[in-house]
Parts: structure tokens; sequence; C-alpha cells
């Protein structure tokens, strides 16, 4: 561990225990100066300027950044289907924005190092890292709970040591965004037993009666709700109060981390279910069989780049291009129904449609039927030749 007098450090700052710990920790054992950035990416909570300055921050700042979030992240992960696992990107997208605007804010005010309050378990070491390490590689890169080697019950007994606030979650690690919560910890990491109904926050199953909803894409992206038009973060809010009050988007997985460590992640993520289903069927809706082939391979390659860490890589940016041209037709609308925390799609309608009702009718032939009898005798004969031979 390096200890750097008078030197001014950009910490990320949620306001939670590790970036709380993490503040008196750059102050008290590496002597810096600290400078707090909170971005706001749609947790639904700002942080008041007057906390970090009472444990000692010298200067802090709030960023708002939930438009750009939504515009630069969210939309191009819906346009990618993003998903790992099963599990939608929520944390992932979002620390690449959030550790954006630390290296900003860095510039900004002089600091000499970049700090961030991640565990040497996790997912996000990568992510800010490898973030910091692009944006600015001339900055230090400070990580103390890693660094320090500190687990969740060393944290609590310094936090209380030095009189921190302890936040409101007790054992349980909280992320939110826009696009979904995540919740680790306490008993959740005892895989044979299922999350305590207090972990969830975002799906509660409020409304006993089914209820149908409709969703418009132009590009790909979701631009209006049940025929109102909506900038993205408003119809993300939207859609996540109203499916979670069907119980709609809990994921509870077995999820395979980047170092190797298989672990029980659980999430609430009612927009970014409905909405990357609802996307999906429209793609089958507009797209050719070739094309969604090769775009659900890319699919994966997609997530897993930005699930590791790797969302400055020129392939992610390679794999957009792909996506964005399949996405000029992704236009029409979606209508999903909702009800007793499932929800399924029931219709979908495009300008673009591929689909000729009377080439596929029962009721009309729409071409000469018998002229499929050619196809079918050359579709199977490399099989025959086999079995022949």
């Amino acid at each position: 561990m390096d200890v750097l007098f008078n030197v001014k450090v950009a910490l990320s700052f949620s306001g939670g225990l590790d970036t709380m710990v993490c503040l008196k920790l750059l102050q008290e054992k590496y002597g810096l100066e600290v400078v707090t950035v909170t971005v706001d990416v749609g947790q639904g909570r700002r942080v008041d300027p007057e906390l970090p300055e009472r444990l000692g921050a010298i200067q802090h700042f709030n960023v708002e950044a939930k438009e750009e979030f939504v515009r630069e992240y969210v939309n191009r992960c819906i346009k990618a289907n993003g998903s790992y696992e099963g599990y939608h990107l929520s944390a992932s997208l979002a620390r690449y924005l959030i550790a954006s605007k630390v290296v900003e804010v860095a510039r900004k005010v002089g600091a000499e190092a970049l700090a961030h309050g991640c565990t040497g378990k996790g997912n996000d070491q990568f992510r800010f890292d490898i973030t910091f390490s692009i944006l600015a590689p001339d900055l230090k890169i400070i990580a103390p709970v890693r660094e320090l080697n500190l687990d969740r019950k060393k944290e609590l007994e310094y936090a209380r040591e030095k009189g921190l606030p302890l936040p409101p979650t007790g054992i349980y690690s909280i992320d939110e965004n826009l696009w979904g919560r995540t919740i680790e910890g306490g008993v959740l990491e005892d895989p044979s037993r299922p999350p305590p109904e207090e972990v969830f926050l975002w799906t509660k199953l409020i409304k006993t009666s089914p209820e149908r909803i409709t969703v418009g894409f132009e590009g790909g992206i979701p631009v209006s709700l049940n025929g109102e038009r909506m900038d993205g973060v408003s119809l993300i809010t939207t859609l996540n109060q109203l499916a979670g009050a069907h119980g709609v988007g809990r994921i509870d997985i077995m999820e395979d981390r980047i170092l190797g460590l298989k672990a029980r992640e659980v999430y609430e993520a009612p927009a970014a279910t409905v909405l990357l289903e609802a996307h999906r069927a429209l793609e089958q809706l507009v797209l050719t069989r070739n094309q969604i082939a090769l775009k659900q391979s890319l699919e994966q390659r997609w997530s897993e780049l930005v699930y590791c860490g790797l969302w400055f890589d020129p392939l992610r940016e390679n794999l957009d291009a792909f996506i964005d041209s399949t996405q000029q037709r992704v236009e029409g609308e979606v209508t999903v129904e909702l009800g007793a925390g499932a929800f399924r799609v029931v219709a979908r309608s495009s300008p673009f449609a591929l689909y000729e009702k009377e080439l596929v009718s029962f009721e009309t032939l729409g071409f000469d039927q018998r002229e499929s009898a050619v196809v079918t005798r050359f579709q199977g004969l490399q099989s025959k030749l086999y079995r022949k031979k």
C-alpha cells in the first residue's frame, strides 16, 4: 500500500458502506485529500453533499446522468438484447458511465489518483479499473477494500469504530439504477434458501388482475407506452412501476463471475425484463431468419464484453455497428400481458413485418403447394444417403 500525502484523489461515492469506509481509509491510511463523486443513474436517492463533507471530503460532486445512461448504454443494451446468464447487465452498464464521470471530475479538480470501493472478489473492480486505465492512464488507481483485504465484517467494525452512519440495508448489499436493482449478502449467500420477501422493493405483487400494456419501438428503441410517447428515462421509470406492481422482473440465478467464482445473485428488473422480451418479439417479426441467427450469436459476445469490463474494447463498437444496421426496421408495437409475477407477449405489429397472412393461412393457399414436394425431396438428401450407406 502506497501512502501519498497531500495528493488529491477522486472517489466514486455511492453513500453506501463500502464507499463511506473508503472515504475514511483514503484519509487515514493513505493520507489523501478526497473529492467524492456521486453519479445519478436512477438509483432513486441523491447523496446529501453534507454526508461526504462531514466525513472529511474536501469537495463533493453530484453528477446528473440518467438521460445519458439511457441514451448511450441502456438503449444499446436493448438493441443487443443484452443479457448474461439471465442477468440484464444493470450494474455492469452503469459502472462504465460512473467511472467515466469520476475521471471527468478528477481532471476538473486536478486529482492525481482515482479510487473505488470494489472488493477483490467481485466484477466491478474490472469495470472500474479498466475504464480508469483507458480514460486516465496517467492517474493512479486505488481500491482500499481490495488492497487492505477487508471483508464486510471488518468494514462494519471499522464503520462503527469511526462512527459512520450505517446504511439502512443492514446485512444486504444493494445497488440500484434505472435498469435494475441488485441484492447481495446475508441469507442470499445460501443458494438452498429462498430469498426473504423483505429483500424485494420493486416487485411487490400489488395488482391482482391481469393488465395489458403496449410498447412502441422505433429503430429498436422503446419510444412509447400505451400510445403515449415518452423519453427513455420516463418510459423505463413508469414501466418499472407498472410491471413491478404485478411482481414481474425477479431474477434469482447462480452467476459465473469473471474470476470464475459461482455466486448467487438476486435482481429486480421489471422494465428490463419486459422491454427485452418485447424487443425480441418485434425482431422475430421483422428480421430474416439469417439475421436473427447471426445476431443471436453476436448478442452473447456483446453481453460477455459488457459483463467482463470491456465496454471500451473495439470489438464492442464493431458489434454495435452490426447491431445498429439490423435495427433500422425494428419498428412497431408489442403488447404484453402482465399478471401474478409473470408476463407474456400477446400481440405484435410492424409496417416492416415479414409475415404474409395469405402465404401461411389455413384459409387460402397463397402459392401452389404442389411445388413444395420438390423441396422436400432434396432437404433430407444427405441424410438418406448416409442411412443408405
